[in-house]
Order: structure tokens, then sequence, then C-alpha cells
């Protein structure tokens, strides 16, 4: 047993009986280890932490002191917690109450269990129920290479000069990696946080700094306030030489925008942003932001888009900064989003936290939701609303899938909780509180949201207790429902959404004035004759509709496998699913279709535009759930050269675009002539319309960066001559032109077409200080035809210096993109298989990137079998 890896070890521990354990020795200095689950007892609770931290960022070590004041609720000698790769050089018990004494602590001997990622301190005698003690324990490690854990971070400087910084990404299960600690969500504390470090830096941590001490040797010490009650994984702390802008909201919160020095320039937008959500979400949640103040930090090398700390919100730079110069109107969209996402964490997350990693969704899923409800409020201009359709169209894609979760799943080890972090968490759980709003109406849902928000204000919370709350608003606002509500309904309801997996499939059937109403599960891949499809789901859907003779939203909920509606009278077409606000697939039998199509053919306005859209996304996920035939999908879009709503455009011509692709890689040379002729003749006029330029509303410069872009991949000639004329005179001026942001990636994507122009732009990418611009730039360098110069993208992005560790996922998706290089990243990604694991951890959001990514564009049976071969050898060697 001595010999077992930590693999099998964990194996181990899951499988086998808790007598068996207790005969196995810890893999790491062989004694027995006094607990045998994953999760920590709670025999001991922490009261707070006092951490002193000093990173040196010459070795790139740190040591660590901290006293840990516990509360011992049962008897027990032994204090279990969490350490990942620390060296504990010393750990001393000291009873609370005797802290003025010259008596010295009692020495703790400390266990390992490296594969639960935990240390026992194990007492010389019984802790007794009742009391508090200070642990106080010394510790060491080096700063990670990664992107979890106290971790280093470099940039350089316009001069080209390397800098390092320190800095922390705890979510979720990396606090341990840092300090000892009781890193689970429920253990909440308050932390009171100290940072040693040279004079030419600056320290930041969750709290405002309240004093600085001078040490021997030129250092300088930051104490910082003491936080207020919250779970490990939102401690943070950096170390850095950035320069910051400031503002102050209308209720006095100082709010900061640090970035490094070469950079500060970008830091304006959102400072302007952050000022204007954070006073929105004081005022709709009822509740002050607790803490006196707020910064949001652009760190260089971020793997996510941001991590919303307690008062000290880490964003990745392109999520964070907004140069006018080179960000377009997405760019735009997407920094106020994420801005509005992690402040949103504030109160859904922090104030209220899950009460296990299982109901992430109550913080991801609502902090997604609330991107929507602030920017739409706040940014009315940024028209949210219509791009949100696409978090609910990308929640389906994976919600479809037989490989789809409950949004509350079971999770126990920290890959199985990093799996939790996925569109299924964020995307289908803000999807069904956009149903449930709608559905409640706007005032019952808040009035829930607050009553939730407030009643387990510091605490911890389940999926019951959110749906307990939305029944108590429901009781107090009764009058707004024909239907008097029992407490248990909506929890029944939810319930179908939340505890099982899959979306449903509403099919309906109009036979005279009856509706006849029919659910499944919606699935691709999987049949009614396959046995999979024995597994049998319902939902309570709550249904909407509209018919042709009524603009007035019928509603419906849907309880049982199979209902009828009687109507007042026939009608010529029925349309449910009102403006996409349910979360659930439609397909109407018979003719239903066939009417859709020609109300949309004679006057398509008769739909809204989010109709529109709804009903594209529903017919072509038909087709591809073998329900509807291709023909008839393609029936559907005829009428969109008449179409003025930008964003049903773009998903019709989504659709088009994607088959289009599809033939490109597969070698179908005549369909796909045959696909790109009819594109630019059907769209021509639409296409010709677009300028060069920055003007117009968001959805009409996000129309145009993607409509240029799908002209010049198809070679349109106006196109690719107005591109190369942009690119010619950008590279003649020695990349101080400034063109339009919006046309920025497709008149790079042309130029690079040429072995000087793509020389050029790598040239460019590697001086760049927009990280808006370097996107532009790499997706551009990755549309080459030039193998060699793709093998030499991956080269530069698996070294990590020109192109960073963390934009190798995404560089590895855009090769992948290309029909050239689609065999190459796929084939790199098999070959170097464990490398890339030494660069990222196995249920992390790059390695998950890298296999969907290198994966998605295949169609064939023959690469179906590739990847799963490939994937079966990587889960035999686990």
């Amino acid at each position: 047993t001595k010999d077992l890896t930590s693999e099998a070890l964990t194996f181990l521990t899951v499988k086998t009986p808790v007598l068996f354990f207790y005969n196995v020795t810890s893999p790491t200095n062989g004694k027995l280890f006094p607990w045998n689950k994953m999760r920590l007892p709670d025999m001991i609770v922490p009261i707070q932490y006092d951490l002193c931290v000093h990173p040196n960022l010459t070795t790139v070590r740190f040591t660590g002191l901290e006293r840990i004041e516990i509360f011992v609720r049962e008897n027990t000698r032994f204090i279990i917690l969490h350490s990942k790769d620390l060296e504990i050089t010393s750990a001393v018990l000291l009873p609370k109450d005797d802290l003025g004494s010259s008596k010295p602590g009692k020495q703790l001997q400390v266990l390992e269990h490296s594969a639960h990622e935990q240390i026992a301190l194990q007492a010389p005698e019984v802790l007794t129920a009742g009391q508090r003690f200070l642990v106080v324990i010394e510790f060491h490690g080096r700063l990670a290479d990664g992107f979890d854990g106290f971790y280093k971070s470099t940039y350089k400087t316009r001069d080209g000069e390397t800098r390092i910084i320190a800095t922390t990404d705890f979510e979720p299960t990396s606090a341990r990696m840092a300090f000892p600690c009781f890193d689970e969500p429920s253990f909440k504390a308050n932390f009171a946080i100290t940072i040693r470090r040279e004079r030419k830096h600056i320290a930041l941590s969750n709290m405002p700094k309240i004093k600085t001490i001078e040490l021997e040797g030129g250092l300088l010490e930051d104490h910082f306030d003491v936080t207020v009650k919250m779970s490990t994984y939102l401690v943070a702390y950096i170390v850095c030489d950035f320069k910051s802008v400031q503002a102050t909201t209308s209720s006095g919160i100082k709010v900061s925008i640090y970035a490094s020095p070469d950079k500060w320039s970008q830091t304006h937008y959102a400072l302007e942003a952050a000022v204007k959500l954070l006073e929105f979400y004081e005022k709709y949640f009822d509740i002050s932001f607790p803490l006196p103040k707020l910064d949001l930090v652009a760190i260089p090398d971020f793997q996510s888009g941001a991590m919303e700390n307690w008062g000290l919100i880490t964003y990745r730079e392109t999520s964070l900064l907004y140069d006018p110069k080179t960000s377009s109107a997405f760019d735009k969209l997407w920094v106020t989003k994420v801005i509005g996402h992690e402040l949103a964490h504030q109160w859904f997350g922090n104030l209220v936290t899950m009460e296990w990693w299982n109901d992430i969704w109550l913080n991801e899923g609502f902090a997604r939701f609330m991107e929507l409800v602030s920017v739409s409020a706040m940014y009315s201009e940024l028209q949210i609303e219509d791009y949100f359709l696409n978090v609910c169209f990308g929640a389906i894609a994976r919600d479809s899938l037989n490989s789809s979760h409950p949004i509350s799943n079971p999770a126990e080890t920290p890959t199985q909780i990093k799996e939790m972090f996925d569109t299924v968490s964020y995307d289908k759980g803000a999807c069904i509180l956009k149903m449930l709003q709608n559905f409640l109406s706007e005032a019952v849902f808040r009035k829930g949201l607050i009553h939730y928000l407030k009643k387990y204000s510091y605490r911890n919370a389940k999926n019951n207790d959110l749906w307990n709350s939305m029944a108590n608003a429901i009781c107090l606002w009764s009058f707004q429902f024909s239907h008097m509500w029992k407490l248990t309904e909506i929890e029944e309801m939810m319930n179908t959404w939340t505890l099982q997996k899959g979306i449903p499939l509403v099919l309906v059937k109009c036979e005279g004035n009856t509706l006849s109403l029919r659910q499944v599960r919606f699935l691709k891949g999987v049949f009614e004759e396959d046995p999979e499809w024995a597994n049998l789901y319902f939902w309570h859907i709550p249904l909407t509709y509209v018919t042709s003779s009524s603009n007035t939203v019928h509603r419906h909920i849907l309880k049982t496998k199979t209902d009828t509606l009687e109507l007042e009278g026939e009608v010529a077409w029925v349309k449910f699913n009102v403006d996409m606000n349910g979360y659930y697939i439609v397909h109407y039998e018979e003719n239903g279709w066939d009417n859709i199509i020609k109300v949309l053919d004679q006057n398509h306005t008769l739909f809204s535009h989010k109709d529109r859209v709804n009903l594209i996304h529903n017919a072509f996920q038909l087709v591809s759930g073998g329900r509807l035939s291709l023909d008839k999908a393609l029936d559907l879009t005829r009428y969109l050269r008449r179409e003025s709503s930008n964003v049903v455009l773009l998903q019709g011509l989504g659709y088009l675009e994607m088959f289009y692709h599809m033939m490109e890689r597969r070698n179908i040379s005549d369909v796909t002539e045959n696909l790109k002729r009819y594109i630019l003749q059907h769209f021509k006029l639409v296409i010709d319309r677009q300028t060069w330029s920055d003007e117009g509303s968001v959805s009409d410069r996000i129309l145009r960066s993607d409509l240029l872009g799908l002209a010049c991949k198809l070679q349109y000639p106006p196109c690719i001559q107005k591109a190369n004329e942009l690119f010619s005179k950008w590279m003649g001026s020695g990349g101080m032109l400034n063109l339009p942001a919006d046309v920025l990636k497709t008149v790079y994507s042309v130029g690079a077409q040429k072995i000087a122009g793509w020389n050029y732009l790598l040239k460019q990418y590697s001086l760049s200080m927009s990280g808006a611009e370097k996107n532009k730039i790499l997706y551009a360098l990755t549309t080459s035809k030039d193998c060699e110069k793709l093998t030499k993208l991956i080269e530069l992005g698996m070294e990590g210096e020109v192109i960073k560790t963390q934009d190798l996922a995404a560089l590895l998706h855009a090769v992948a993109r290309n029909p050239e290089g689609q065999g190459l990243a796929w084939n790199f990604v098999r070959k170097n298989w464990n490398k890339l694991l030494k660069k990222f951890e196995l249920a992390s959001f790059s390695i998950r990137t890298i296999i969907v990514g290198t994966t998605s564009h295949f169609s064939s049976k023959d690469k179906l079998e590739e990847v799963c071969d490939f994937l079966l050898i990587l889960i035999g060697n686990l």
C-alpha cells in the first residue's frame, strides 16, 4: 500500500469501506490519516484568519504566517483542513484566552493526505467542544506557473522590459494552494490580510489598506482592514506596479480600475461602467454594497474572463480594458457584460453563497442573467436583449446532447467541481431564470430575489431556498395571479428544470380550433428507437403563444406529457414561445411549418424580430435532431433578403455559413460553390449597403463586422479589394493609421493571406499594447492557408512568450476553424496532450476549449470514430 499512486488512493477512499481506509497509509509521510472523505468534517469551524504573506518576485517564492481562530463544535484531537503544494514548517495551538500569557503553544503534528489535498493537525490532547483556539501555521511555497492559487504573471512594457507581478485566483478550490485553510464555501470567516512588498510595488486586497509599516531591509508591510464574513475562494491579494483611475459612487463607494502603466489609458470606460452598474445593483437589490471600496484589476495572465473576489475583482485584460481606437462594438458589449456579471456576483455568490458546488448555478446562472438586467437598464443602446438570445442558443446546443447534466449536479472532487463551471450552469441557469421572470412578472421575480438575498446574507443557500423566496413573493403579490399558488408549486415546477438534464421539445398539432400538445426530451444523435430514449423526462413548462387571430400573449402550464387547448376559433397559424422567453424547442407538426413559412414570405413582420430568430433557430435544431427536413428549414430562410432586423439576418446567415464551411471542409466542391453563389446573390443588397466605418447603432456595427467578414471569406471581389486597399494604407503607415475598429479583423484577415502581410501582422502583434487589437491580429494570422505559418503560431503558443499561454486554447480553436488547419490542430492536440495537461488542469476551461474547438468542425463518421478512439485512450490512462 505504500506504493499506491494518489489516483489509486482516491479510488480506494471513494470505493471502499471506512474500515479499510484506516489500513491505508498516507502516500506523503507514512502516517495514518484520520479522515477518509473529500469533504471536510464540521467538528471545527474557522472564525477569523490573520494572514501575512510575503511574495518574493525575484526568487518567485513566497512565505506565509497565519493565525486561524477556530471554534470546536465536537470533541476531537484533529484539525482537518486543506493544503496543496505548500511546505508547512510549523504548526502551533494556542488557547484563545491565553494569548497574553507567556506559555508556549502546543506543537501540532502535521499529517498529509495529498490525494485529497488535506492536512490533519494532531493535538497532544482532545480539543473540547465549545472552546476557541488559535492555530498558528508557518509555511512557504512557490508562485505557481499556471493560473490557479497564488501565481506569477508577467507583462512587457512598451520598451520591451518584462515585469513580474504576483496575483491570486482561488475559485473553486485553489485557496489551499496559497495558505492552509478550510477551503469549502460553507466555512465562511473573516480575513485580516497583511502583505509584505518592495517599495516599487503596491499591494491590493479585498479591503482598503489601513496602514503601512516599514520593516528592516527596506521592505514595506501593508495591513488591510478585516473583511466581512466570506468564503475562502473570494480572498484575493495582488503585488504589482499598476496604475489606476478612480471615482466614487453616489453612495460613497470608491471604485478603482488598475492596469499595467502602458495600458492605463484603456481603463476609463471600465470605470464609467463599473460606477453606473454598481449604483444600479444597489438600487435593484435594495441592499448596499457592504465594502467601502471596489477594485477592478486587469491581469496580464488570466485563464477565464474574470473572477469576482469580493472588493478586488480580477479580469483578463480583454474583459476590462477598452481602447477606442481598436475595440469594436462587440468588444464594448463584451466588456460591459463582464463587468455587469462580476458586479452581480458581489451579491449573488459573495453576499449569498451556494452551500456546495453542486449549486454553482446559483452564482453563475444569476450573474449571467443579471448581465441582461443591468446592461439593459444602464446601457440600452448596446441592445443586449437581442444578444442574450445567443446565451440560450448556446445552452440548448449543450443541453440537447445526451452527455448534458442537470443544473444542480453532484460534484465532490476538485476535477468534478471545475467541470460544473460550464454552459449548463451559466447559460441554461440564466435562461430558466429569464423564463421564470417572464412567468411571474418582473416585479414579483425581483421581490423574490430581494427576499432571498436579505434572508441569506453572509450565509449559504441551496436551490430550494431560492424557490421558497419566490413562493413568498407570490403569496405577497397573489392578486396578480388568476391561479392560487401553493407554496410547493414553484419548487415542484423549477425542480423539473434544475434536477434533471435536457431541454423539452413541445410538439404542436393544430386541428380546427384544438391544439394538441405533447412534450418529449429534445435530443440530437439519439432517436426514439434507441435505448437512451427509454429515459422518460417531463417538465412543468410555462408556455406562451400567439395566433393569427390575436396578438394577445396566451399562457398555459404544461405539466403532463400530453394536453389540449381550445382556441376561440380556427386560426391560420400559431406561434409558441413568444419572444423566446421560454427554454424549450417547438415543432409544428403536419402543415404547421408550411403555414409559418407562408406568413414569413407574405409579411414577416407579423412575427416580432425575436420570434423570427426563434423560428429560424428552432427549424435548424429540428433538422439536426432528425425531425425536420433541411429543405423545409432552408425554405424558412427564403424571405431573409427582405429582413430588416440585424439580429435575425445574422442568425439566418449563420446557419448558411455553417453549411458552407461544412461542405468546404469535406471538399464537396460543387455544393460549396453553389452555396457561395447563393449567399452572395441572395444577400448582395445588404452586403453592398455596408460601409467600412464605425458608424451606426451597436446592432448595425456588429452586423457590419460579421457580414463583411463573411463576404471576404467568400472572396466577394468588392470586399477583397477594399480590405486590401485599407491594409496597404495601414501597413504603409507603419501601423499608425487608425482603421475603423469594426472592420479591423476583416482587413487584417485579408492582409494575412500574403506573406509580407502575415509577417508584418505577427510583428505588430508582439508590439501592440491593446488586447482587443491583439485578438483581431491573432485571428487573422490563423486564417493563413500556409500550414507552416499555422504550425509556427502553435509553436509560439506553446512557448508562451510572444503568444501568451492564456491564449493557446483560443489559438488552437481558431486554427481548427481554418480548413487548412483543422487536421493540423487536431493532430497537434493528440500528439501533445500530456504537454497541454502540464499547462492547463484537466477540467479547466482551456482544456475544454481545446477539445471542443479542435473536434467540433468534424462531420464524418470516420472522424467521429477517430475522436472516440482518442478519448477512450485518455480515459484508459486516467
